[in-house]
C-alpha cells in the first residue's frame, strides 16, 4: 500500500510541476522514474491510479479537450495543504534516496508518537469507529484510562499530532494530544460521522485550543521587517495589511486563545498588539508574570 499510495503522489507532483501533460509525456517521465524503471504505464493502470488518487486525495485529474491531464483547481483548500504536506514528504523522501548524503548530516525535529496512533486514529476516522485510550493529560495526576471517543479530524501543530471528536462520557468536544496517550484500541462500534471538518471548525482559532468567545478583530503594529515575514508567510488566513511609513497595521478575525497570546509573544519586539483590548490586557499579564521571575531574589534551587 505505501509504493502504491508513493505512486499516486508522484503522478500528483508531477502534474503540479508541468502543468498539464498529454498521456504520452507522462508516460514518457513515467518511465525515466524510478517507479517506471524503463516500463510504461498502461492506460489501464494510468486510470486505476486516477481513481485510486480522487478516493484517497480528493483530487481529480481532469482531461482538456486537447488532450492534455491536469490537476483540477477548483479543488477546496483544505485539500490542497494536505496535499502541499504529503507532496513535501514524497520530495523529500525522494532526495534522501537518491542522494548519498549521510543520516547524521540531517536533523529533523521529531512528531512523538505519530508511528503508533495516528494510523488507527485514521482508520477509525476513516470507518466512523470509536476507539478507547488511555490519556495522561499534564493537568492530571494519573492517567485517565478507558475514555471512549469518536475521532472526527486530526491536526498537526507544531510537531506534535492532535485528535478532535466527540468525548462519549460528557458528551462535548475535545482535544486530545497523540504524545499523551499511553494505548489505543479501535472498537466493533460505529457512529454516524457529523457534517465537521477542520477548515471550518479551525477558521477563527490559532493552534487547537476552542474558545467560546466570539470572533474579534485583532490588530498588531509590527516593524517593516517583521511585516516582511508576515506577507511571506501570513499569521493566519484572515491577514489584513495597511502600510504605513515606519511599520505596518495587521488585522486577523480571530478568537482569543491561550495560543495566540503564546504565538505574539513568540515574535518580541517586533510587533505590539493594539486592540482588542482584552487581547493587549492578556499579554501584558503574561509580560508582568514573566518580569516577576526575574525581579525574585530566590536562590536557584540546587
Amino acid at each position: 500500500m505505501k509504493e502504491l499510495i508513493n505512486k499516486y503522489v508522484w503522478i500528483v507532483d508531477t502534474l503540479n510541476r508541468y502543468d498539464r501533460l498529454t498521456r504520452k509525456e507522462l508516460n514518457d517521465l513515467w518511465r525515466r522514474s524510478a517507479y517506471g524503471d524503463g516500463n510504461d504505464m498502461p492506460e489501464r493502470t494510468f486510470y486505476n491510479y486516477r481513481r485510486g488518487i480522487e478516493e484517497n486525495f480528493h483530487i481529480d485529474i481532469l482531461c482538456d479537450k486537447t488532450g492534455h491531464y491536469y490537476i483540477d483547481p477548483g479543488q477546496r483548500e483544505q485539500n490542497k495543504s494536505v496535499t502541499n504536506w504529503l507532496l513535501e514528504s514524497y520530495a523529500a523522501n525522494s532526495a534522501l534516496k537518491e542522494s548519498s548524503i549521510p543520516t547524521e548530516r540531517i536533523s529533523v525535529e521529531d512528531v512523538p508518537s505519530a508511528r503508533e496512533f495516528l494510523p488507527i486514529v485514521l482508520g477509525a476516522i476513516g470507518d466512523s469507529s470509536r476507539i478507547r485510550f488511555t490519556y495522561a493529560g499534564f493537568s492530571r495526576s494519573l492517567p485517565e484510562r478507558d475514555i471512549i471517543f469518536d475521532p472526527y479530524f486530526v491536526k498537526r501543530y507544531k510537531q506534535r499530532w492532535y485528535m478532535i471528536g466527540l468525548k462519549r462520557k460528557s458528551n462535548d468536544i475535545r482535544t486530545y494530544a497523540l504524545d499523551r496517550v499511553k494505548e489505543m484500541v479501535t472498537l466493533n462500534e460505529h457512529f454516524k460521522m457529523p457534517d465537521i471538518t477542520p477548515e471550518p471548525f479551525f477558521s477563527n482559532i490559532i493552534g487547537i485550543t476552542e474558545s467560546k468567545g466570539r470572533v474579534r478583530d485583532v490588530k498588531i503594529m509590527t516593524t517593516p521587517v517583521q511585516a516582511k515575514y508576515f506577507r511571506a508567510l501570513p499569521f493566519h488566513p484572515s491577514q489584513q495589511e495597511t502600510i504605513h511609513d515606519k511599520y505596518s497595521i495587521f488585522t486577523y478575525r480571530l478568537k482569543l486563545n491561550y495560543e495566540l497570546v503564546h504565538e505574539l509573544l513568540s515574535f518580541g519586539s517586533s510587533l505590539k498588539v493594539i486592540d482588542p483590548p482584552e487581547l493587549v490586557t492578556m499579554i501584558r499579564m503574561e509580560l508582568i508574570d514573566s518580569l516577576s521571575l526575574y525581579d525574585r531574589h530566590d536562590s536557584v534551587p540546587g
